[in-house]
């Protein structure tokens, strides 16, 4: 009861709070998001939704565009040395912190530093873990040295992680710069309420002339998928994400809002475990292939708002390999069974990472049709807890896992988060999130050397090696890239989901 109770509040107080506000502050946008904030410090945040509100006052030194394209933000240029060691990056010069501090190469190392030291803890540290030194050459110009070659460290500082945080605040609030932004962002932190919203105020200080357009930004937690929905038919949101499936047809239909699908780098899949029976064999792997229908899939559990799988890397992540599409062929599979050595199919378990209704209707589809060419599955959703005991802290010995439904963003936009942490025999788990167990020298090779070129067509042509080699291996059933959903009132615009689940609002205005 208590529940409810607030939410009753929450809405009654936002209703008489609106209708008191001066008309100068028109412009303050209302953005309703699925779960509260862990933390306002991005390289202690696990969560992208912390990481994407901090980007309201934060900023890095490279970025993404709303099409996951490289852009330079704090930094105006950098240049890799030729064995891959040294970076040289050129700052944008004149820019300030919130609390005045001039941001400069000091800055950026006080930042660096901090990142980069495992007695700090910070749940980011695997992305800067590579730095070794990082070296003020002068005001505007910083040289960071790595321990080992590592040639998407770019797209590490492109990471929404990878904010620069006012020195002097860190100095001053220590363990605590969590609840004290202070950056070089378009808006200036005000307030957070805990249970109930984050409160960000245009800076007049910010670098850009011209920005931010909105006078303010609210960012308010609301759990419940219809609760989110109802907010913008209310006009008590002006955003709102994630817009679940079955609603966006009721919200299209409301004439003062508009419903936005856009590509994300979600890919969805079932890994086999290559080390235990049947799914040793590459026939029996390749036959579980064409069992699924893609198509109907992605209507039945993400109503529409999913396309089939072209490749194990979602299409806007760079160096992405396409193939032709996986027929679904379920005389193939079956005959496929039977070259195999099981011509009535096997029974097995999957299991699913998640328990939300989404995962399970891809549990239950799965199974039905897997059924039609022999293959008994028990299913079993998981929660994060069990996650955690059964397949993320288990090495290949003592692994239940055999088919396991789950999902990958690789939020550094580039292959090798994409390919790392899943196909390399060092991410066999509980290293990282190998479960297919699967392991190629080839493929190992192809990796490590990639990261170790600075040269681009050397590195595509690596990585379109490694995938050609997992596409022919069969180590997972690739199913789905899903289309993220949100919904605006049509005043508001500028505002977009990034492929990746975080926020891209440079240009929001409210009309």
């Amino acid at each position: 009861m208590h529940h409810i109770m607030r939410k009753g509040v929450i809405t009654a107080g936002l209703l008489s709070s609106a209708l008191a506000l001066p008309a100068w502050a028109a412009k303050d946008a209302v953005i309703a998001v699925a779960s509260t904030f862990t933390t306002l410090d991005p390289y202690d945040a696990n969560d992208t939704l912390s990481q994407a509100v901090a980007k309201s006052f934060y900023q890095g030194l490279f970025g993404f565009d709303k099409d996951m394209k490289l852009v330079n933000v704090l930094a105006e240029s950098y240049q890799a040395s030729a064995d891959g060691l040294t970076y040289t990056i050129k700052l944008r010069p004149g820019v300030k912190f919130q609390d005045g501090t001039d941001f400069n190469a000091e800055a950026v190392k006080v930042n660096l530093d901090r990142a980069s030291n495992p007695d700090n803890h910070l749940k980011r540290y695997n992305l800067f873990k590579y730095i070794a030194t990082t070296e003020v050459v002068d005001p505007t110009t910083v040289k960071i040295t790595l321990k080992q070659p590592f040639s998407a460290f770019i797209n590490n500082l492109a990471h929404p992680a990878a904010a620069m945080i006012s020195p002097t605040a860190l100095k001053k609030y220590g363990k605590e710069i969590g609840f004290h932004p202070v950056g070089t962002g378009p808006y200036a932190f005000e307030t957070w309420n805990q249970t109930d919203f984050v409160k960000v105020k245009k800076w007049d200080g910010y670098w850009k002339p011209g920005y931010p357009k909105l006078d303010s930004i609210t960012w308010r937690p609301v759990v419940d998928n219809n609760t989110r929905a109802a907010m913008l038919q209310t006009g008590e949101a002006n955003f709102a994400f994630p817009v679940p499936f079955e609603q966006a047809k009721r919200l299209e239909s409301n004439s003062k809002l508009a419903v936005v699908t856009t590509p994300s780098i979600m890919q969805r899949y079932i890994s086999l475990n290559v080390t235990q029976k049947p799914f040793d064999n590459p026939k029996v792997r390749e036959a579980l292939e064409y069992a699924i229908n893609r198509q109907a899939l992605a209507k039945v559990a993400f109503a529409g708002y999913a396309t089939p799988a072209t490749g194990i890397v979602p299409p806007t992540i760079d160096f992405a390999q396409t193939y032709p599409a996986i027929a679904y062929d379920p005389a193939k599979a079956r005959a496929l069974l039977k070259e195999a050595g099981y011509p009535n199919g096997f029974e097995t378990t999957l299991w699913s990472s998640h328990n939300h209704s989404t995962a399970q209707k891809v549990l239950q589809f799965t199974q039905q049709q897997l059924a039609q060419v022999g293959v008994k599955v028990k299913v079993t959703a998981m929660d994060a807890g069990q996650r955690a005991a059964e397949v993320e802290s288990k090495g290949q010995k003592e692994s239940g896992v055999r088919m396991f439904y789950t999902g990958w963003s690789a939020s550094t936009g580039e292959a090798d988060w994409a390919l790392t942490p899943l196909f390399a025999t060092t991410s066999w788990p509980p290293a990282i999130f190998n479960t297919a167990f699967y392991s190629n020298p080839q493929v190992d090779k192809d990796l490590a050397d990639a990261l170790k070129t600075t040269d681009r067509e050397q590195k595509a042509k690596l990585y379109k090696d490694a995938q050609d080699r997992i596409w022919h291996d069969h180590p997972w059933i690739p199913l789905v890239v899903e289309q993220l959903l949100s919904a605006s009132t049509k005043n508001l615009t500028g505002f977009y989901v990034m492929p990746d689940t975080s926020f891209n609002f440079d240009e929001a205005d409210l009309k």
